[in-house]
């Protein structure tokens, strides 16, 4: 009992020291963690382009790896450049818009008839006055257009990195000295390559599909910015709960401060949480199946903590470093009954 005590404090201790190191190390091990995703993208998508019946087989390795490489990037390269190109603008609006979120709470106050004590003028002044609208948009711009800065290192190490793949099978025989070790360890990257991979590539087409109906549904109701919110709204979908709440209160809060009518704003809302609901509950579960086989309040443990070390980015990557914990922790009996519990039916 004595020994089973000191090693769950030893373990407690650990833990502290890695967060601790993950948290002060962040603008490193981001860019590192984030590399790696890309690669498996790209790794997936290109196992994709070999399974097309005709075309796939017929193209060499190397042009299915350029085709993937060049899509990715593409992808990456128009996603931000929506979101640069509009962060002028909304630090311009910024103040406009703040008067509009004001005089729709006005109304609505109004219309439920809060005019009584506190009074309006009081509860805008505790509420809204001390906020500075512009100095909010702009942060948060800069929050998600900060990534944008990582860019260019992130796809220095994914090239690195899908250079050093044809000789990882060779290092881990000569890195553990055991043949039998070194087969076991390439049997939990290669499961970790497949489930990873294909999630983050299926994850990207779901995302790219949510982001393009989103798009027409705001387009067609000529809402402000729709380019640059379904881009948001696509980025939004890899975190998991969090990201369809967001995905919808962003083009919701626009609506408001644009439209006077209240019709509008909640038929927008509703069309983008039919979208959301369909998308995210009916074609992604029919999709993805069970890939990664995690449990949800697992997922919803790691995007908080993720998030608290890493801030968006924690988000981002919450459930990929989930699921590969998972597996490799599943690979040891010492740890195996923390991934049982990771799980969501405990069959690893």
């Amino acid at each position: 009992m004595h020994e089973r005590f000191q090693a769950l404090v030893h373990g407690a201790i650990l833990a502290v020291i890695i967060g601790w190191v993950l948290y002060i190390g962040k603008s490193i091990f981001v860019p590192v963690v984030l590399s790696v995703l890309v690669v498996y993208v790209i790794v997936g998508l290109t196992r994709l382009l070999e399974r097309i019946p005709g075309l796939g087989p017929a193209l060499p390795p190397w042009l299915r790896y350029a085709l993937s490489i060049v899509t990715i990037a593409v992808l990456l390269v128009a996603a931000f450049y929506e979101i640069i190109k509009y962060t002028d603008i909304l630090r311009a609006h910024a103040p406009q818009y703040q008067e509009s979120l004001l005089a729709a709470i006005q109304r609505s106050a109004a219309f439920l008839g809060m005019e009584g004590e506190p009074t309006w003028a009081t509860l805008r002044q505790e509420l809204l006055a001390q906020t500075d609208m512009q100095r909010l948009v702009g942060f948060t711009v800069a929050s998600v257009t900060s990534l944008v800065a990582t860019i260019f290192f992130v796809f220095v190490c994914s090239a690195f990195l899908l250079l050093e793949r044809r000789h990882f099978a060779a290092k881990m025989g000569l890195a553990t000295g055991s043949p039998q070790n070194a087969a076991r360890i390439r049997e939990i990257v290669v499961d970790v390559n497949n489930r990873i991979g294909s999630y983050l590539v299926l994850k990207t087409f779901l995302s790219i599909l949510l982001g393009g109906v989103s798009w027409i549904i705001m387009a067609l109701f000529d809402l402000e910015f729709a380019a640059f919110w379904a881009v948001l709204i696509g980025l939004l979908n890899y975190i998991p709960y969090i990201g369809s709440i967001l995905g919808v209160l962003f083009p919701a809060l626009m609506a408001i401060v644009q439209y006077g009518s209240m019709d509008q704003i909640l038929a927008l809302v509703l069309l983008l949480s039919i979208a959301q609901f369909v998308i995210g509950n009916v074609i992604d579960p029919y999709v993805m199946g069970n890939r990664l086989n995690l449990s949800p309040f697992a997922i919803l443990v790691s995007l908080t903590v993720w998030s608290a070390l890493w801030g968006v980015a924690g988000a981002f990557l919450a459930v990929p470093i989930t699921a590969t914990l998972t597996i490799v922790l599943s690979e040891f009996a010492g740890t195996r009954p923390i991934a049982v519990l990771l799980s969501r039916d405990g069959r690893l």
